[in-house]
């Protein structure tokens, strides 16, 4: 049985919780391939809300195994405290999720390092979460981090911690200022974590290849979006690890022979988080009607998000970057507040129009939106379930959308809740499992 691939379209925040989620209900694992708990998913049951930070969304359902693989880096405090939370709502986190040995730490001066980092670029910050996933990315790169697997061999994990530690101090100390850090004080506290993790420990990649010799369906789960990507994405205005498609290879540990389906997310306009060039970014009373209707604040952060128009380019080249199958559209139903839409069909820069990503950052950076102007349908369609009752100016505008892309648009999401769902291409959602 062929794997599944969820990628954010945009620059993250584009709903992967709430179609991960969706589309977990007929699959055997949910794999999270890279990221860490500087990403976040809102997945809504019921009257229940789960904010699930590092857990893939699939620990909702009692079926799916949620799983941790190879390229995600983990802080193991964090995790622990959401694998309690989990716990304290009923369900059994502490016996299903599997995490690979070979996930990195994110480690107390990774943290620190991130938080001076930023301090130090002042105005040109790149509006990270200061949780140390990039300094920890980094030592992995510099093959100097610590893996999972090392909190349970003290001895590894000691003679590690002290050759990174060595370096860390003398960069705390020269460039910073700081004091340096205690090896015994961050071992006993990580070493701490060791019992009540060790079940969690698997050779993920085993067992995801087993998983599919069996005729088991997987979802490999991204965080952050298309944009953030290291290599692809709008650097230096990025993430640290790879969340398009070809990472979901890399972070899993399988090939691509195993993947017969991409589903892109992408909302029905477009949001980011930090700093970074945002072509169609709106400033005005539309811009901020926009943020409050759709909840524009960050899961994990709590930070007001940035919000714009829909960027067709920006589609365009995260269909090619991806090559999606399908698309998921979210949040159509925050549109219903307005008369008139836009979308950006180009950019114009210097007498030139651009249909595609420009060849460079400085036409990006400065480049102004062509838009296509469009006619609301001003309702609320919270309530639709069909996707042939929508009001004909929100199908229109998808149709845009989907042409603008370049890729069909098979699932709209009208509302947070798994039931606010419409099936607009007679498709099953995943194969069934085997």
């Amino acid at each position: 049985m062929p794997a599944t691939i969820i990628v954010g379209a945009q620059w993250g925040d584009e709903g992967k919780g709430k179609a991960t989620d969706l589309l977990a209900d007929t699959t055997d694992l949910v794999v999270r391939y890279q990221g860490g708990n500087n990403a976040g998913h809102t997945v809504i049951v019921g009257d229940q809300v789960f904010k699930l930070h590092l857990i893939p969304s699939g620990i909702l359902y009692p079926n799916v195994l949620p799983v941790i693989a190879d390229g995600v880096v983990i802080d193991p405090k964090v995790m622990l405290e959401e694998l309690d939370g989990l716990q304290a709502r009923g369900l059994d986190p502490f016996a299903r999720v599997r995490v690979s040995g070979n996930a990195h730490l994110i480690m107390p001066y990774h943290r620190e390092l991130d938080l001076l980092i930023e301090r130090r670029l002042g105005k040109n910050n790149l509006g990270t979460t200061k949780r140390g996933i990039g300094p920890a990315y980094a030592d992995k790169a510099s093959r100097v981090g610590l893996r999972f697997q090392d909190l349970f061999d003290e001895k590894i994990f000691r003679q590690k911690l002290e050759a990174a530690l060595e370096h860390k101090n003398e960069q705390l100390a020269r460039i910073y200022n700081r004091l340096p850090m205690d090896v015994e004080e961050i071992a006993r506290e990580y070493l701490g974590y060791a019992e009540r993790l060790r079940p969690l420990l698997t050779d993920t990649t085993d067992l995801i290849h087993t998983s599919l010799e069996a005729g088991k369906h997987i979802i490999l789960e991204g965080a952050q979006g298309t944009l953030l990507d290291l290599d692809h994405g709008t650097y230096p205005f990025v993430t640290s690890s790879n969340p398009v498609a070809g990472g979901a290879l890399t972070g899993a540990g399988i090939g691509p022979r195993h993947v017969d389906r991409v589903i892109g997310i992408t909302k029905a306009y477009v949001t980011r988080v930090g700093a970074g060039p945002f072509p169609t970014e709106l400033f005005d009373e539309v811009g901020e009607r926009m943020t409050d209707v759709g909840g524009e604040y960050g899961t994990t952060t709590g930070r007001r998000r940035r919000v714009g128009w829909f960027d067709g380019v920006l589609a365009r080249y995260a269909n090619r970057v991806n090559g999606f199958t399908d698309l998921f559209l979210t949040k159509l139903d925050v549109l219903g507040e307005f008369e008139t839409l836009k979308v950006a069909t180009g950019y114009r820069y210097d007498g030139q129009v651009y249909e595609h990503f420009p060849p460079h950052q400085s036409i990006f950076h400065h480049a102004e939106p062509v838009f296509e102007e469009l006619p609301g349908w001003g309702s609320d369609i919270s309530a639709v379930t069909e996707y042939d009752d929508l009001p004909r100016a929100a199908r229109d505008y998808i149709d845009v959308l989907e042409e603008q892309a370049g890729a069909p648009i098979t699932w709209v999401s009208v509302g947070p809740q798994r039931s606010q769902t419409l099936v607009r291409r007679d498709v099953p959602l995943v194969p069934a499992s085997g």
